[in-house]
């Protein structure tokens, strides 16, 4: 209700990002915006700005115009913050690279973008230079930061001398551009192949407010009571929602001083909170399991950190979490870049990932929805509409779409196929259009939400479907908090799916009898991992979730990995080294399973 009273008042006022920011600096110049927490640099509001006007004039000057699209390749820092901020006064669209792509990802996210400049960072310079023949002549390339030794590559300009020329005055001619136009692209992680872009805009067709980028800072700001005299550290990739909207948007938008660091650090991660006095600290993924593997350090126990905020924190270490750090609050909230249907646990119910009122549901109009979980096929009733779940019911999350209404409205991806991919229709009635999270959660009785996996996170083994989150926090638990990926792999002539683990052991140190004899007491004989797969690391992206498309493909066949592999004889109680002898017992049938 906060959201729709602020955007409302947005709206009215004919506001953009930029055009808030101003009114931010206006406030409090000389107050602290940003902090890199790798070289100690300190900018200002005052400072953001200038170098945000410079962006803008200089463009300008090299004749790019309102529409055109300039990609932003670099790790996260303040100029990052600077740059696409920039491109934005000047009505330019920001395409946000992951830092992590290399070669055909690369060539692939810049092409689809349609980007017509990269601006890259030099760390990445020789990233670039990789790919370089792969761009096309008309790609305009620009450094930031020195190339050193390496010298300037081919048809790239250096940026900052350019900067430091162009003026620092706001544009003279802000673009007269529609309120409907696209902010940002920012590319979707990747976890089950390439990435996506998924369209940040201002506002809605016949409303000029700052939708998209304001409706996400502003709903985590609001539902976790934030304040401006808060401090906020975000260790996520800048390239991404939750570490440039969410943890960035605080500060554009509310005036909150943000700290950052390109690349989270576990060892760091508390002594840069108490130096900088956090009050709030951003998780995503496993972060908050690789705290709890650091050893009990003194900072953990000095910080003033009062509230956690992201998403992925597993209910198992919810709680140890909480007492461990002395954390008071954990904001555990759902939400895609894209969706529409977020949600948030606002009064730290553990496990939770949201909730929506089981009294006024229209109120917000997001529902789970019945499917068929081996296909994920929508379950409709005699007039075609989908089925609700009841409390207890595992279902799909669904919005309503509304594209008049900021908070409904859904823009999907740069591909139109992927957008009609994730729309539906006939849902809450006839005719009405809803996006598809492709995420199964169950609400209580209450209304609270509990995340229950991914689609396609969850596969059948001996009638009984076995949940791979479940089975990733028994085994990650048992082994110290490893990094561990569970799937589940076809054997042929089997019925179902047979559970396989991929566990980090990068010193060969772990026996699979003795771990099979801990998942005897606390796993169901189902739910027990049939294949061990111990590899040096468990891949994940770029936001900390376990990447598994990769090792799925490969499955337990010994010819597509060099990797340790083990194979659960029921019959001996214990796992067997998994060669090329027993992959062909177990194809054949020899091996009952």
């Amino acid at each position: 209700m906060r959201v729709r009273l602020e955007l409302r008042w947005h709206q009215r006022a004919r506001h953009t990002i930029p055009q808030i920011f101003q009114e931010v600096v206006r406030r409090q110049p000389e107050h602290l915006a940003l902090v890199d927490a790798g070289s100690g640099m300190c900018w200002t509001f005052a400072q953001l700005d200038a170098y945000s006007n410079a962006v803008a004039n200089l463009f300008c000057q090299l004749g790019y115009t309102p529409g055109d699209v300039v990609a932003i390749f670099l790790e996260g820092r303040p100029e990052f913050v600077g740059l696409w901020l920039g491109l934005a006064k000047a009505g330019m669209e920001a395409v946000l690279l992951n830092v992590n792509l290399r070669r055909e990802p690369l060539v692939f996210c810049l092409g689809v973008s349609g980007a017509k400049a990269l601006v890259f960072g030099r760390e990445l310079a020789a990233v670039v230079a990789e790919v370089s023949g792969q761009l096309g002549k008309s790609l305009v390339k620009f450094c930031s930061g020195d190339l050193g030794p390496e010298g300037v590559l081919p048809d790239t300009q250096l940026l900052d001398p350019l900067l430091k020329e162009a003026s620092t005055a706001p544009l003279a001619q802000p673009p007269g551009k529609g309120m409907d136009d696209r902010l940002l692209y920012i590319y979707t992680s990747g976890t089950t192949g390439l990435p996506k872009a998924a369209i940040v805009v201002h506002s809605s067709p016949c409303t000029p407010c700052p939708c998209r980028y304001y409706r996400i800072a502003a709903f985590v700001h609001h539902s976790y009571s934030m304040q401006a005299a808060d401090v906020l550290y975000d260790c996520l990739p800048l390239y991404h929602s939750a570490g440039n909207i969410i943890g960035v948007g605080q500060c554009l938008i509310y005036g909150l001083t943000v700290v950052l660091r390109k690349k989270f650090s576990a060892s760091r991660f508390w002594d840069d909170c108490d130096k900088y006095n956090c009050t709030v600290v951003q998780y995503i993924g496993e972060i908050c399991r690789y705290l709890l593997k650091q050893p009990v350090s003194e900072a953990e126990g000095r910080h003033r950190v009062r509230l956690a905020v992201g998403n992925g924190l597993r209910p198992a270490i919810w709680e140890e979490f909480t007492e461990r750090f002395g954390v008071r609050q954990v904001g555990e909230f759902y939400g895609a870049t894209e969706c529409n249907c977020s949600i948030a646990n606002m009064d730290g119910k553990v496990g939770s990932c949201g909730f929506n009122s089981r009294i006024l549901p229209n109120v917000y109009p997001i529902r789970l929805v019945k499917v068929n979980e081996d296909t994920m096929e929508l379950l409709r009733d005699a007039q075609g509409l989908c089925i609700p779940c009841q409390a207890g019911e595992p279902g799909l999350l669904v919005g309503q779409i509304n594209q008049q209404d900021p908070l409904r409205r859904f823009d999907g991806y740069i591909s139109e196929s992927a957008t009609s991919r994730k729309i539906t229709h006939s849902v809450f009635r006839k005719g009405d259009s809803a996006y598809l999270s492709g995420d199964v959660l169950v609400m209580d009785e209450l209304g609270y939400m509990y995340f229950r996996d991914r689609s396609g996170d969850t596969f059948r083994w001996r009638g009984e479907n076995v949940s791979t989150t479940e089975v990733e926090g028994v085994l990650s638990r048992l082994l110290g908090q490893t990094d561990v990926a569970v799937y589940g792999v076809a054997v042929p002539g089997v019925e179902g799916k047979a559970g396989m683990a991929a566990i980090a052991d990068p010193h060969g140190q772990l026996s699979p009898n003795a771990l099979y004899q801990e998942l005897q007491k606390v796993l169901a004989p189902y739910a027990r991992p049939i294949f061990l797969r111990l590899l040096p690391q468990v891949d994940t992206t770029g936001t900390f979730k376990i990447q598994k498309t990769r090792l799925q493909h490969e499955g337990f066949d010994p010819r597509q990995t060099s990797d340790r592999l083990f194979f659960l004889d029921l019959k001996q109680g214990h796992y067997l080294p998994l060669d090329q002898g027993v992959y062909t017992r177990i194809c054949s049938g020899a091996f009952s399973l």
